[in-house]
């Protein structure tokens, strides 16, 4: 008898290698604990799907949110270049003035909203010969700090001049960041110089021999390829830090493109929507010679940086001065509202990352170090301005400038915790609207990418059956 139930048991026993689904090589090992973090993949998930996306993306939707001052004419930095795609989907079409609200046109540096009044005052004082004599010494103050808050000591990137006549208004909503069809050497070229050039990469490091290629034709660069990583086991958790959240944000931008990819192009009908081809292109193990799930984890470490971020930063929205200004009180006040309960939220979570890991050495190597991290992501956020998409030029500088914020907040901490509690006096730490906006946004770019991801699971379970 127990012969008989030993021989029925080998029959029915699981085979020690299953076939290699497409939905298992893309995710079978974007699961459990982070490198370097605390946190697991399945909390974030839950976190993120249930709770943090949909209320971000109402935001996101406001007045407040959606327009972005950006000069998309700014030259290239590093080489010369003045091939621009010629593709539709690569263009950008900028606000009209009637179509952005006027709190917003007048507070392009301001978020107080008695601040904005008083500007306001001035400009008209100013353009009737007169002189406003009126300002308290408080509001004058204020002011002031808004003249210099931008120290450039405290920037993780290139902020563009907002005054310039080539900064223009954008409706993000109106130009959705999705797959344009820019690809080739050029697009190759901006990736691959934001990894061989800005991530701490030793020397010695060779760069990988040939892109990857997409079955659109699309060309990015093998930064992962079998061994490639191998390198960063010898580094020290900010190098390994700074490389990952490159890493993650370009696997966000490629899961973007893969989600809202242009399947259909007739003269009736252009239809958008995820292509399962393309993201296996990108995150596929076999695919990326076992790197892509690599790429996904980085993603995950990415959002919680950027969660950290706006779990410290409560604070600084908390004050009383601060306002949410675009001329629409009650709009305003609503999203304010929903503003601090994303934070709190944020705040909320049980497994933040821990920033007190990063530059806790000898304060002389960390200061180095960090001076070193500063640069270095502002260097690529001025890569930003060789890409030749227009759209793509958008969204990318968006993503690296809320980024870039994110970083200042994580570094600001001593500041933020010495900011007033009854708003009656300047705070040391401030962030311009476009801070905010950028912010904001980036990290609904990567709370969409975690999303998708789900979306993305679903649809190569389904295309197994």
């Amino acid at each position: 008898m127990k012969l008989f139930l030993f021989l029925a048991l080998l029959l029915v026993k699981i085979p020690a290698t299953l076939p290699s689904s497409a939905e298992h090589r893309c995710f079978c090992k974007v699961t459990g604990s982070l490198d370097d973090c605390a946190c697991d993949v399945e909390t974030i998930d839950a976190f993120n799907n249930k709770d943090m996306f949909p209320k971000l993306q109402k935001l996101l939707s406001s007045d407040y949110f959606r327009f972005y001052k950006v000069n998309l004419n700014n030259r290239c930095p590093f080489w010369t270049d003045n091939s621009h795609c010629g593709l539709r989907d690569c263009a950008v079409k900028p606000c009209t003035p009637n179509e952005v609200p006027e709190g917003i046109k007048s507070s392009t540096h301001k978020y107080s909203k008695e601040v904005n009044e008083a500007m306001m005052e001035c400009e008209m004082a100013e353009k009737l010969g007169a002189v406003d004599s009126s300002l308290s010494e408080e509001t004058r103050q204020a002011l002031l700090e808004w003249n210099r808050h931008d120290d450039e000591s405290e920037r993780f990137c290139m902020a563009d001049d907002e005054e310039s006549p080539d900064s223009q208004y954008v409706d993000l909503l109106l130009n959705p960041e999705r797959f344009t069809g820019y690809k080739g050497p050029e697009a190759w070229q901006i990736w691959n110089s934001i990894y061989e050039e800005n991530c701490f990469k030793p020397r010695t490091v060779k760069r990988p021999l040939n892109p990857l290629v997409s079955n659109s034709g699309e060309t990015f660069p093998l930064v992962s390829g079998r061994g490639f990583y191998s390198w960063l086991e010898g580094l020290c958790v900010e190098k390994r830090a700074f490389f990952r959240l490159v890493s993650g944000l370009h696997s966000s931008i490629n899961i973007h493109l893969s989600a809202r990819y242009l399947l259909e192009d007739n003269w009736f009908e252009r239809k958008w929507g995820h292509n399962v081809t393309e993201f296996q292109q990108r995150f596929d193990e076999d695919l990326t010679e076992g790197e892509g799930p690599k790429r996904l984890r980085n993603l995950y470490f990415l959002y919680l940086i950027e969660l950290r971020a706006l779990a410290k930063v409560l604070p600084f929205f908390e004050q009383p001065s601060f306002h949410l200004y675009t001329g629409q009180p009650k709009q305003d006040g609503e999203m304010k509202e929903l503003l601090l309960e994303l934070l709190r939220m944020a705040k909320s979570f049980p497994l933040h990352f821990d920033e007190t890991t990063l530059f806790a050495g000898d304060k002389r190597e960390a200061s180095r170090l960090k001076e070193d991290f500063r640069l270095t992501f502002k260097n690529i956020s001025r890569i930003m301005d060789c890409v030749g998409c227009f759209k793509c030029r958008l969204w990318g500088k968006l993503q690296t400038q809320g980024l870039g914020t994110a970083l200042k907040i994580l570094f600001s901490e001593r500041q933020i915790e010495s900011l007033p509690k009854t708003g009656s006096n300047t705070p040391a730490f401030q962030l311009s609207r476009q801070e905010i906006v950028s912010l904001f946004n980036a990290f609904g770019r990567i709370s969409t990418s975690v999303k998708e991801l789900e979306n993305f699971r679903s649809l190569l379970s389904k295309a197994e059956l």
